[in-house]
């Protein structure tokens, strides 16, 4: 599980250190990362996380048009990346390039089994735009019965 809001730079080459305690959380994994772009941000899976998502995608049908539309769209953008002996990743161009990632980011963990990757003022923007939504958010989990 990854939490936690943490500021890093993208370096000329397109190499990302990945935060200590993200690290740490990776370490229980076997296997390389997987990035995919997801419209707003870089999502980062572990890669037998990442196995599982797509395991469950391929439990749907087929004939599915969405499903496909998923696939082509979202699975398909997904490139596996090396965590190197100094704790960074080399983030592919295109794969920057469709998250809208430049220089400033902001590494963000959900609690989920993924963390994203942010333009900082991106980030700064999104919350700012939503940010008066947690109370609602609250009130949504109330009535999912989480307590």
């Amino acid at each position: 599980m990854f939490i936690g809001r943490y500021q890093h730079t993208v370096d000329p080459k397109g190499r990302l250190s990945i935060p200590a305690r993200y690290r740490n959380a990776l370490a229980q994994y076997e296997g390389n990362l997987i990035v995919v772009p997801n419209g707003q941000s870089l999502e980062v899976y572990p890669f037998p996380e990442w196995e599982r998502l797509v395991a469950a995608i391929n439990d749907q049908s087929r004939f599915d048009a969405e499903v496909r539309t998923l696939g082509r769209l979202y699975v398909s953008r997904a490139k596996e990346v090396e965590l190197d002996g100094a704790g960074r990743v080399l983030l592919p161009p295109d794969t920057r390039e469709q998250a809208g990632l430049v220089k400033d980011v902001t590494l963000v963990g959900i609690g989920r089994e993924f963390f994203e990757i942010w333009d900082r003022a991106r980030f700064v923007e999104y919350e700012r735009a939503h940010g008066d939504g947690i109370e609602s958010g609250f009130e949504r989990l109330s009535q999912l019965g989480v307590k």
